[in-house]
């Protein structure tokens, strides 16, 4: 087959890049394209929720400044209410400054117009004009039609949310009492703000008892009233609905009758709206503050930030260079790069819709102009990028909240996703090659792409603080903050250095971090406090050099960081060859330089640092602010399930329901995760399906707790890809400029082994490198002697790791109707029929059930008849493609007839 790669003239394709792929991430999640104050004042909150965050990381919850000669001052010490509260405050804040109340285009929005038009054209005079009046007071309260204007019903929800979580953390002693003596006791508004009094008199006197009404139950209800409020804007309008639904089953669920038929399980105790208010508003065991966004507070955030800094530092087009660099001349080469290039991005980036547009402007393109159909090309992309959230190490926002939900250590959630994630990658190249082999795809030309040694010569730097994550994870064994934490202080450190960087700063910058390394190592041996501390008169106990360079070498990227920036401001108008900043990082710096009218700190390269870490932290409070939004939000349903004891009762109607039977169970959560998340955050998908059926699936068929987990978040994450709303499909369609709809079904074709894999892992949970049942407590990731166990790690892990690769190959030919040649469809279904043997023979239980035999003989004979399946098909295609009569087929003949039909 021809691997000569199609050119531009003989591809009829429109494969334009698009103006900017900012717009279509803004279009899909609704998102404002601030300018002016609006823009500066966002940048400002940005940047204080991300230095707010990276104190967190690297001092806890007590907030503490070191000064000279005065030393270190206490400012606060927070509690966990309270920093979830700044945190949630924080993300209301740009919620409602990033996203639109509405602009004109909703379901109610366009029933007013409606009802606006008619009665201009048929009632007219007076009330015409009244209606117009209204419709203009409306559309300045709230219209943002282009997205680009902050509204006064904004700026009001601003207001309110520094009143509502400003009360949680300046009142936090009353909130203390008020868990004793309920809402009810607390001071009225009165009380609190006494200019009130005449307005709460004159509206007692109308019959509204605000004077009697504690302010902690009206923050409460602000509070809880925002956070649905910022999840329409963000989220949609059908998490709000589902969200504010369990808040009124909380209330009124009691009226269900315990003894009625069928929804009867459903029946609750009569709970008031004062109790409910307390457990959502000012709670942090469940409810809008509970264990998501604590999670989000210790984990997600960080990391967010962690892939922000990586981003902005041009690591994104650097990895896209790289995946072209390393696959581009092989077949179907532009395919294989956006599934190597998307898996880079997936590792700095949790989103599948930013990680589809981020490497889809540049690979989708490229794809279409190698010779692949638009919708084909845009359902690679869209499937590569929705891998992102289970790749190691980052993975996405869900994962963090295993680490909570089961107890397990991040750094053994790692090591469980790793092979799962390369075989869904691997899956997925298996069908574009076939794809590539089937249409005579080749490569791209030589001079398209950069050399692989001079490529990793210039950006080699950027695998560092990759590598440097999964050390401090794996090895280690840090905290997920922690590890993020000096993670970004070595990032810093690392662009620092790259930025002054040239044949004449280098020797001066060695020298310079070698004498300040040594004398703060000096400074520890001989009086046992740092080198600034020393200077400023503290003294301690000398140590042995040892233990003084285990205190300093913490300091190493500090040290690093004063060199680089000494350097830059020493030399701002020099060179630096081996950096190249994120193009949002450059506008940036072009912006402040013009709002300043010193337009020449464009190419200040201090300046440009100074951009590069605003850039990153306003990114990354960006790109956090939904992810909060949506904990928040998905925190009430876990709140209300537990408050009112919905979950045992649930539990076992679930298990009622499946009569035990574990594939059932799974098939019924995987079908629930793929229609609750069409259009929903993986985070909140998981949230909600953890409250719901987390329980049922861990009490049945003795799993390890962690494959439930996954096996949740996995088909959470296919929803991104699945019709109808397959929202990652979406984006890469945009780009692609194909069917949205046929996009979709492809992508979701080309996952087909995301839907597979997990109840593979569940059933052999050998492929996780597991062992044991239950819970945290009762499973580990393999040891050494796991492994010398042969009559354990052959039958229990060796095997099931191979035959889930062999299975997901069998998938290839499955899905794109080519292997060596066209397939019939009895081969088709043969293939099918061995990818499920291979894959997950547990799946056919109700077998092994009637034959009444043993569970791992069973599943060792159904991957033996698979694997002979497999080899039989392959060898038959194979004699297919070779002429039945033994005579050869010119192969690129075949291609491309294929390429004709």
């Amino acid at each position: 087959m021809s691997e000569t790669p199609t050119t531009d003239a003989e591809t009829d394709v429109d494969d334009s890049l698009p103006d900017d792929a900012d717009e279509i991430v803004q279009e899909l999640e609704r998102k404002r394209s601030l300018r002016g104050a609006a823009a500066i004042l966002a940048a400002v909150i940005g940047t204080a929720f991300s230095l707010f965050q990276l104190w967190l990381a690297a001092r806890g919850f007590t907030l503490t400044v070191t000064l000279p000669v005065v030393g270190r001052i206490r400012i606060a010490a927070l509690q966990q209410l309270q920093v979830n509260a700044i945190h949630v405050t924080f993300a209301l804040l740009l919620a409602f400054l990033l996203f639109p109340p509405t602009m004109g285009q909703g379901f109610l929005a366009r029933r007013l117009s409606a009802a606006h038009d008619a009665i201009d054209a048929r009632v007219g005079g007076p009330v015409a004009r009244l209606a117009d009046g209204v419709a203009a007071a409306l559309a300045w309260l709230m219209l943002d039609r282009e997205g680009e204007r902050v509204t006064p019903v904004d700026l009001v929800c601003m207001g309110l949310a520094l009143l509502a979580g400003g009360y949680v953390v300046t009142e936090f002693t009353e909130i203390q009492r008020l868990r004793v003596f309920g809402l009810e006791a607390g001071r009225p508004i009165q009380e609190v703000f006494g200019f009130l009094h005449p307005l709460v008199d004159a509206l007692a006197a109308v019959g509204i008892p605000l004077g009697s009404t504690s302010y902690a139950f009206l923050m409460g209800v602000v509070g809880t009233l925002l956070v649905l409020e910022a999840t329409r804007r963000a989220l949609g309008f059908p998490l709000m609905v589902l969200v504010s639904s369990f808040l009124v089953y909380a209330r009124f669920g009691y009226l269900i009758p315990s003894d009625a038929p069928l929804v009867g399980v459903f029946g609750t105790t009569a709970i008031d709206w004062h109790t409910i208010i307390q457990n959502m508003w000012f709670n942090t065991e469940n409810g809008i503050f509970g264990i998501p966004v604590s999670v989000s507070v210790q984990f997600i955030y960080i990391f967010v930030l962690f892939g922000a800094f990586l981003e902005m530092s041009g690591a994104g087009r650097w990895f896209i260079d790289f995946a072209y660099s390393l696959t581009g001349r092989r077949k179907g080469g532009p395919a294989k790069a956006s599934i190597l290039a998307s898996g880079f991005m997936g590792t700095i980036s949790g989103s599948s819709i930013a990680n589809t547009v981020t490497t889809g402007a540049f690979t989708i393109p490229l794809m279409k102009r190698s010779g692949y159909r638009a919708e084909f090309a845009g359902a690679v992309e869209a499937s590569a990028s929705s891998g992102g959230q289970i790749l190691p190490p980052v993975m996405g926002a869900a994962a963090f909240l295993i680490v909570s939900y089961t107890g397990t250590p991040f750094s053994e959630v790692v090591v469980a996703a790793a092979i799962p994630a390369i075989v869904f990658f691997f899956g997925v190249w298996v069908m574009v090659h076939l794809e590539a082999s089937r249409t005579g795809i080749g490569g791209v030309t030589e001079d398209a792409l950069v050399d692989v040694k001079a490529h990793l010569r210039k950006g080699w730097f950027y695998l560092l603080p990759l590598f440097l994550l999964i050390y401090y994870l794996v090895i280690v064994r840090y905290t997920p903050a922690r590890s993020a934490w000096f993670t970004i202080v070595a990032l810093f450190a690392l662009i620092a250095l790259v930025a002054a960087y040239n044949e004449r700063t280098r020797l001066p910058m060695l020298v310079g971090i070698v004498a300040l390394f040594a004398a703060d190592l000096a400074s520890f041996a001989a009086a046992g406090v740092n080198v600034i501390e020393f200077l400023t008169g503290a003294r301690a106990t000398g140590m042995p050099l040892g233990e003084a360079f285990a205190y300093a070498s913490p300091h190493l990227g500090w040290v690093v960081i004063g060199v680089g920036v000494a350097a830059l401001l020493a030399r701002p108008r020099g060179d630096s060859p081996l950096l190249d900043y994120d193009e949002h990082v450059e506008e940036s710096a072009e912006t402040v330089g013009g709002v300043l009218r010193r337009p020449s700190l464009a190419d200040n390269r201090a300046f440009g640092y100074l951009s590069f870490v605003g850039a990153s932290m306003e990114s990354g409070a960006r790109t956090a602010t939904t992810v909060v939004v949506a904990v928040a939000a998905a925190g009430i349903i876990p709140g209300v399930v537990s408050s009112t004891g919905l979950g045992p009762n649930l539990t076992s109607l679930i298990l009622a329901v499946s009569g035990d039977s574990l594939v059932l169970l799974l098939l019924i959560t995987g079908v629930s995760s793929i229609i609750l998340g069409m259009g929903m955050p993986t985070t909140v998908t998981y949230i909600i399906l953890v409250s719901l059926l987390g329980s049922a699936i861990s009490s049945i068929g003795g799993i390890p707790i962690l494959a439930a987990h996954l096996f949740i978040l996995y088909f959470g994450v296919i929803a991104d890809i699945t019709p109808p709303v397959a929202v990652a499909a979406y984006a890469a369609s945009g780009i692609a400029k194909s069917d949205q709809f046929q996009t979709g079904v492809e992508a979701f074709s080309l996952s087909l082994n995301k839907a597979i894999v997990p109840f593979a892992f569940v059933l052999s949970p050998g492929i996780l490198l597991l062992r044991g049942t239950g819970g945290a407590d009762s499973v580990h990731t393999l040891t050494a002697a796991d492994i010398a166990d042969l009559g354990f790690f052959v039958p229990e892990v060796l095997v099931p790791v191979i035959a889930v690769f062999l299975g997901v190959y069998a998938l290839g030919p499955t899905v794109i109707g080519y292997l060596y040649s066209p397939l019939s469809r009895v081969e088709r279904a043969g293939f099918a029929l061995a990818a499920l043997c291979l894959m997950a023979p547990g799946l056919l239980g109700v077998v092994r059930d009637t034959l009444g035999v043993a569970s791992l003989a069973f599943d060792l004979s159904l991957r033996a008849l698979g694997f002979l399946l497999f080899v039989a098909l392959v060898l038959k295609n194979r004699r297919t493609r070779d002429g039945t009569d033994g005579e050869s087929v010119d192969a690129d003949a075949g291609a491309a007839a294929s390429v004709e039909a």
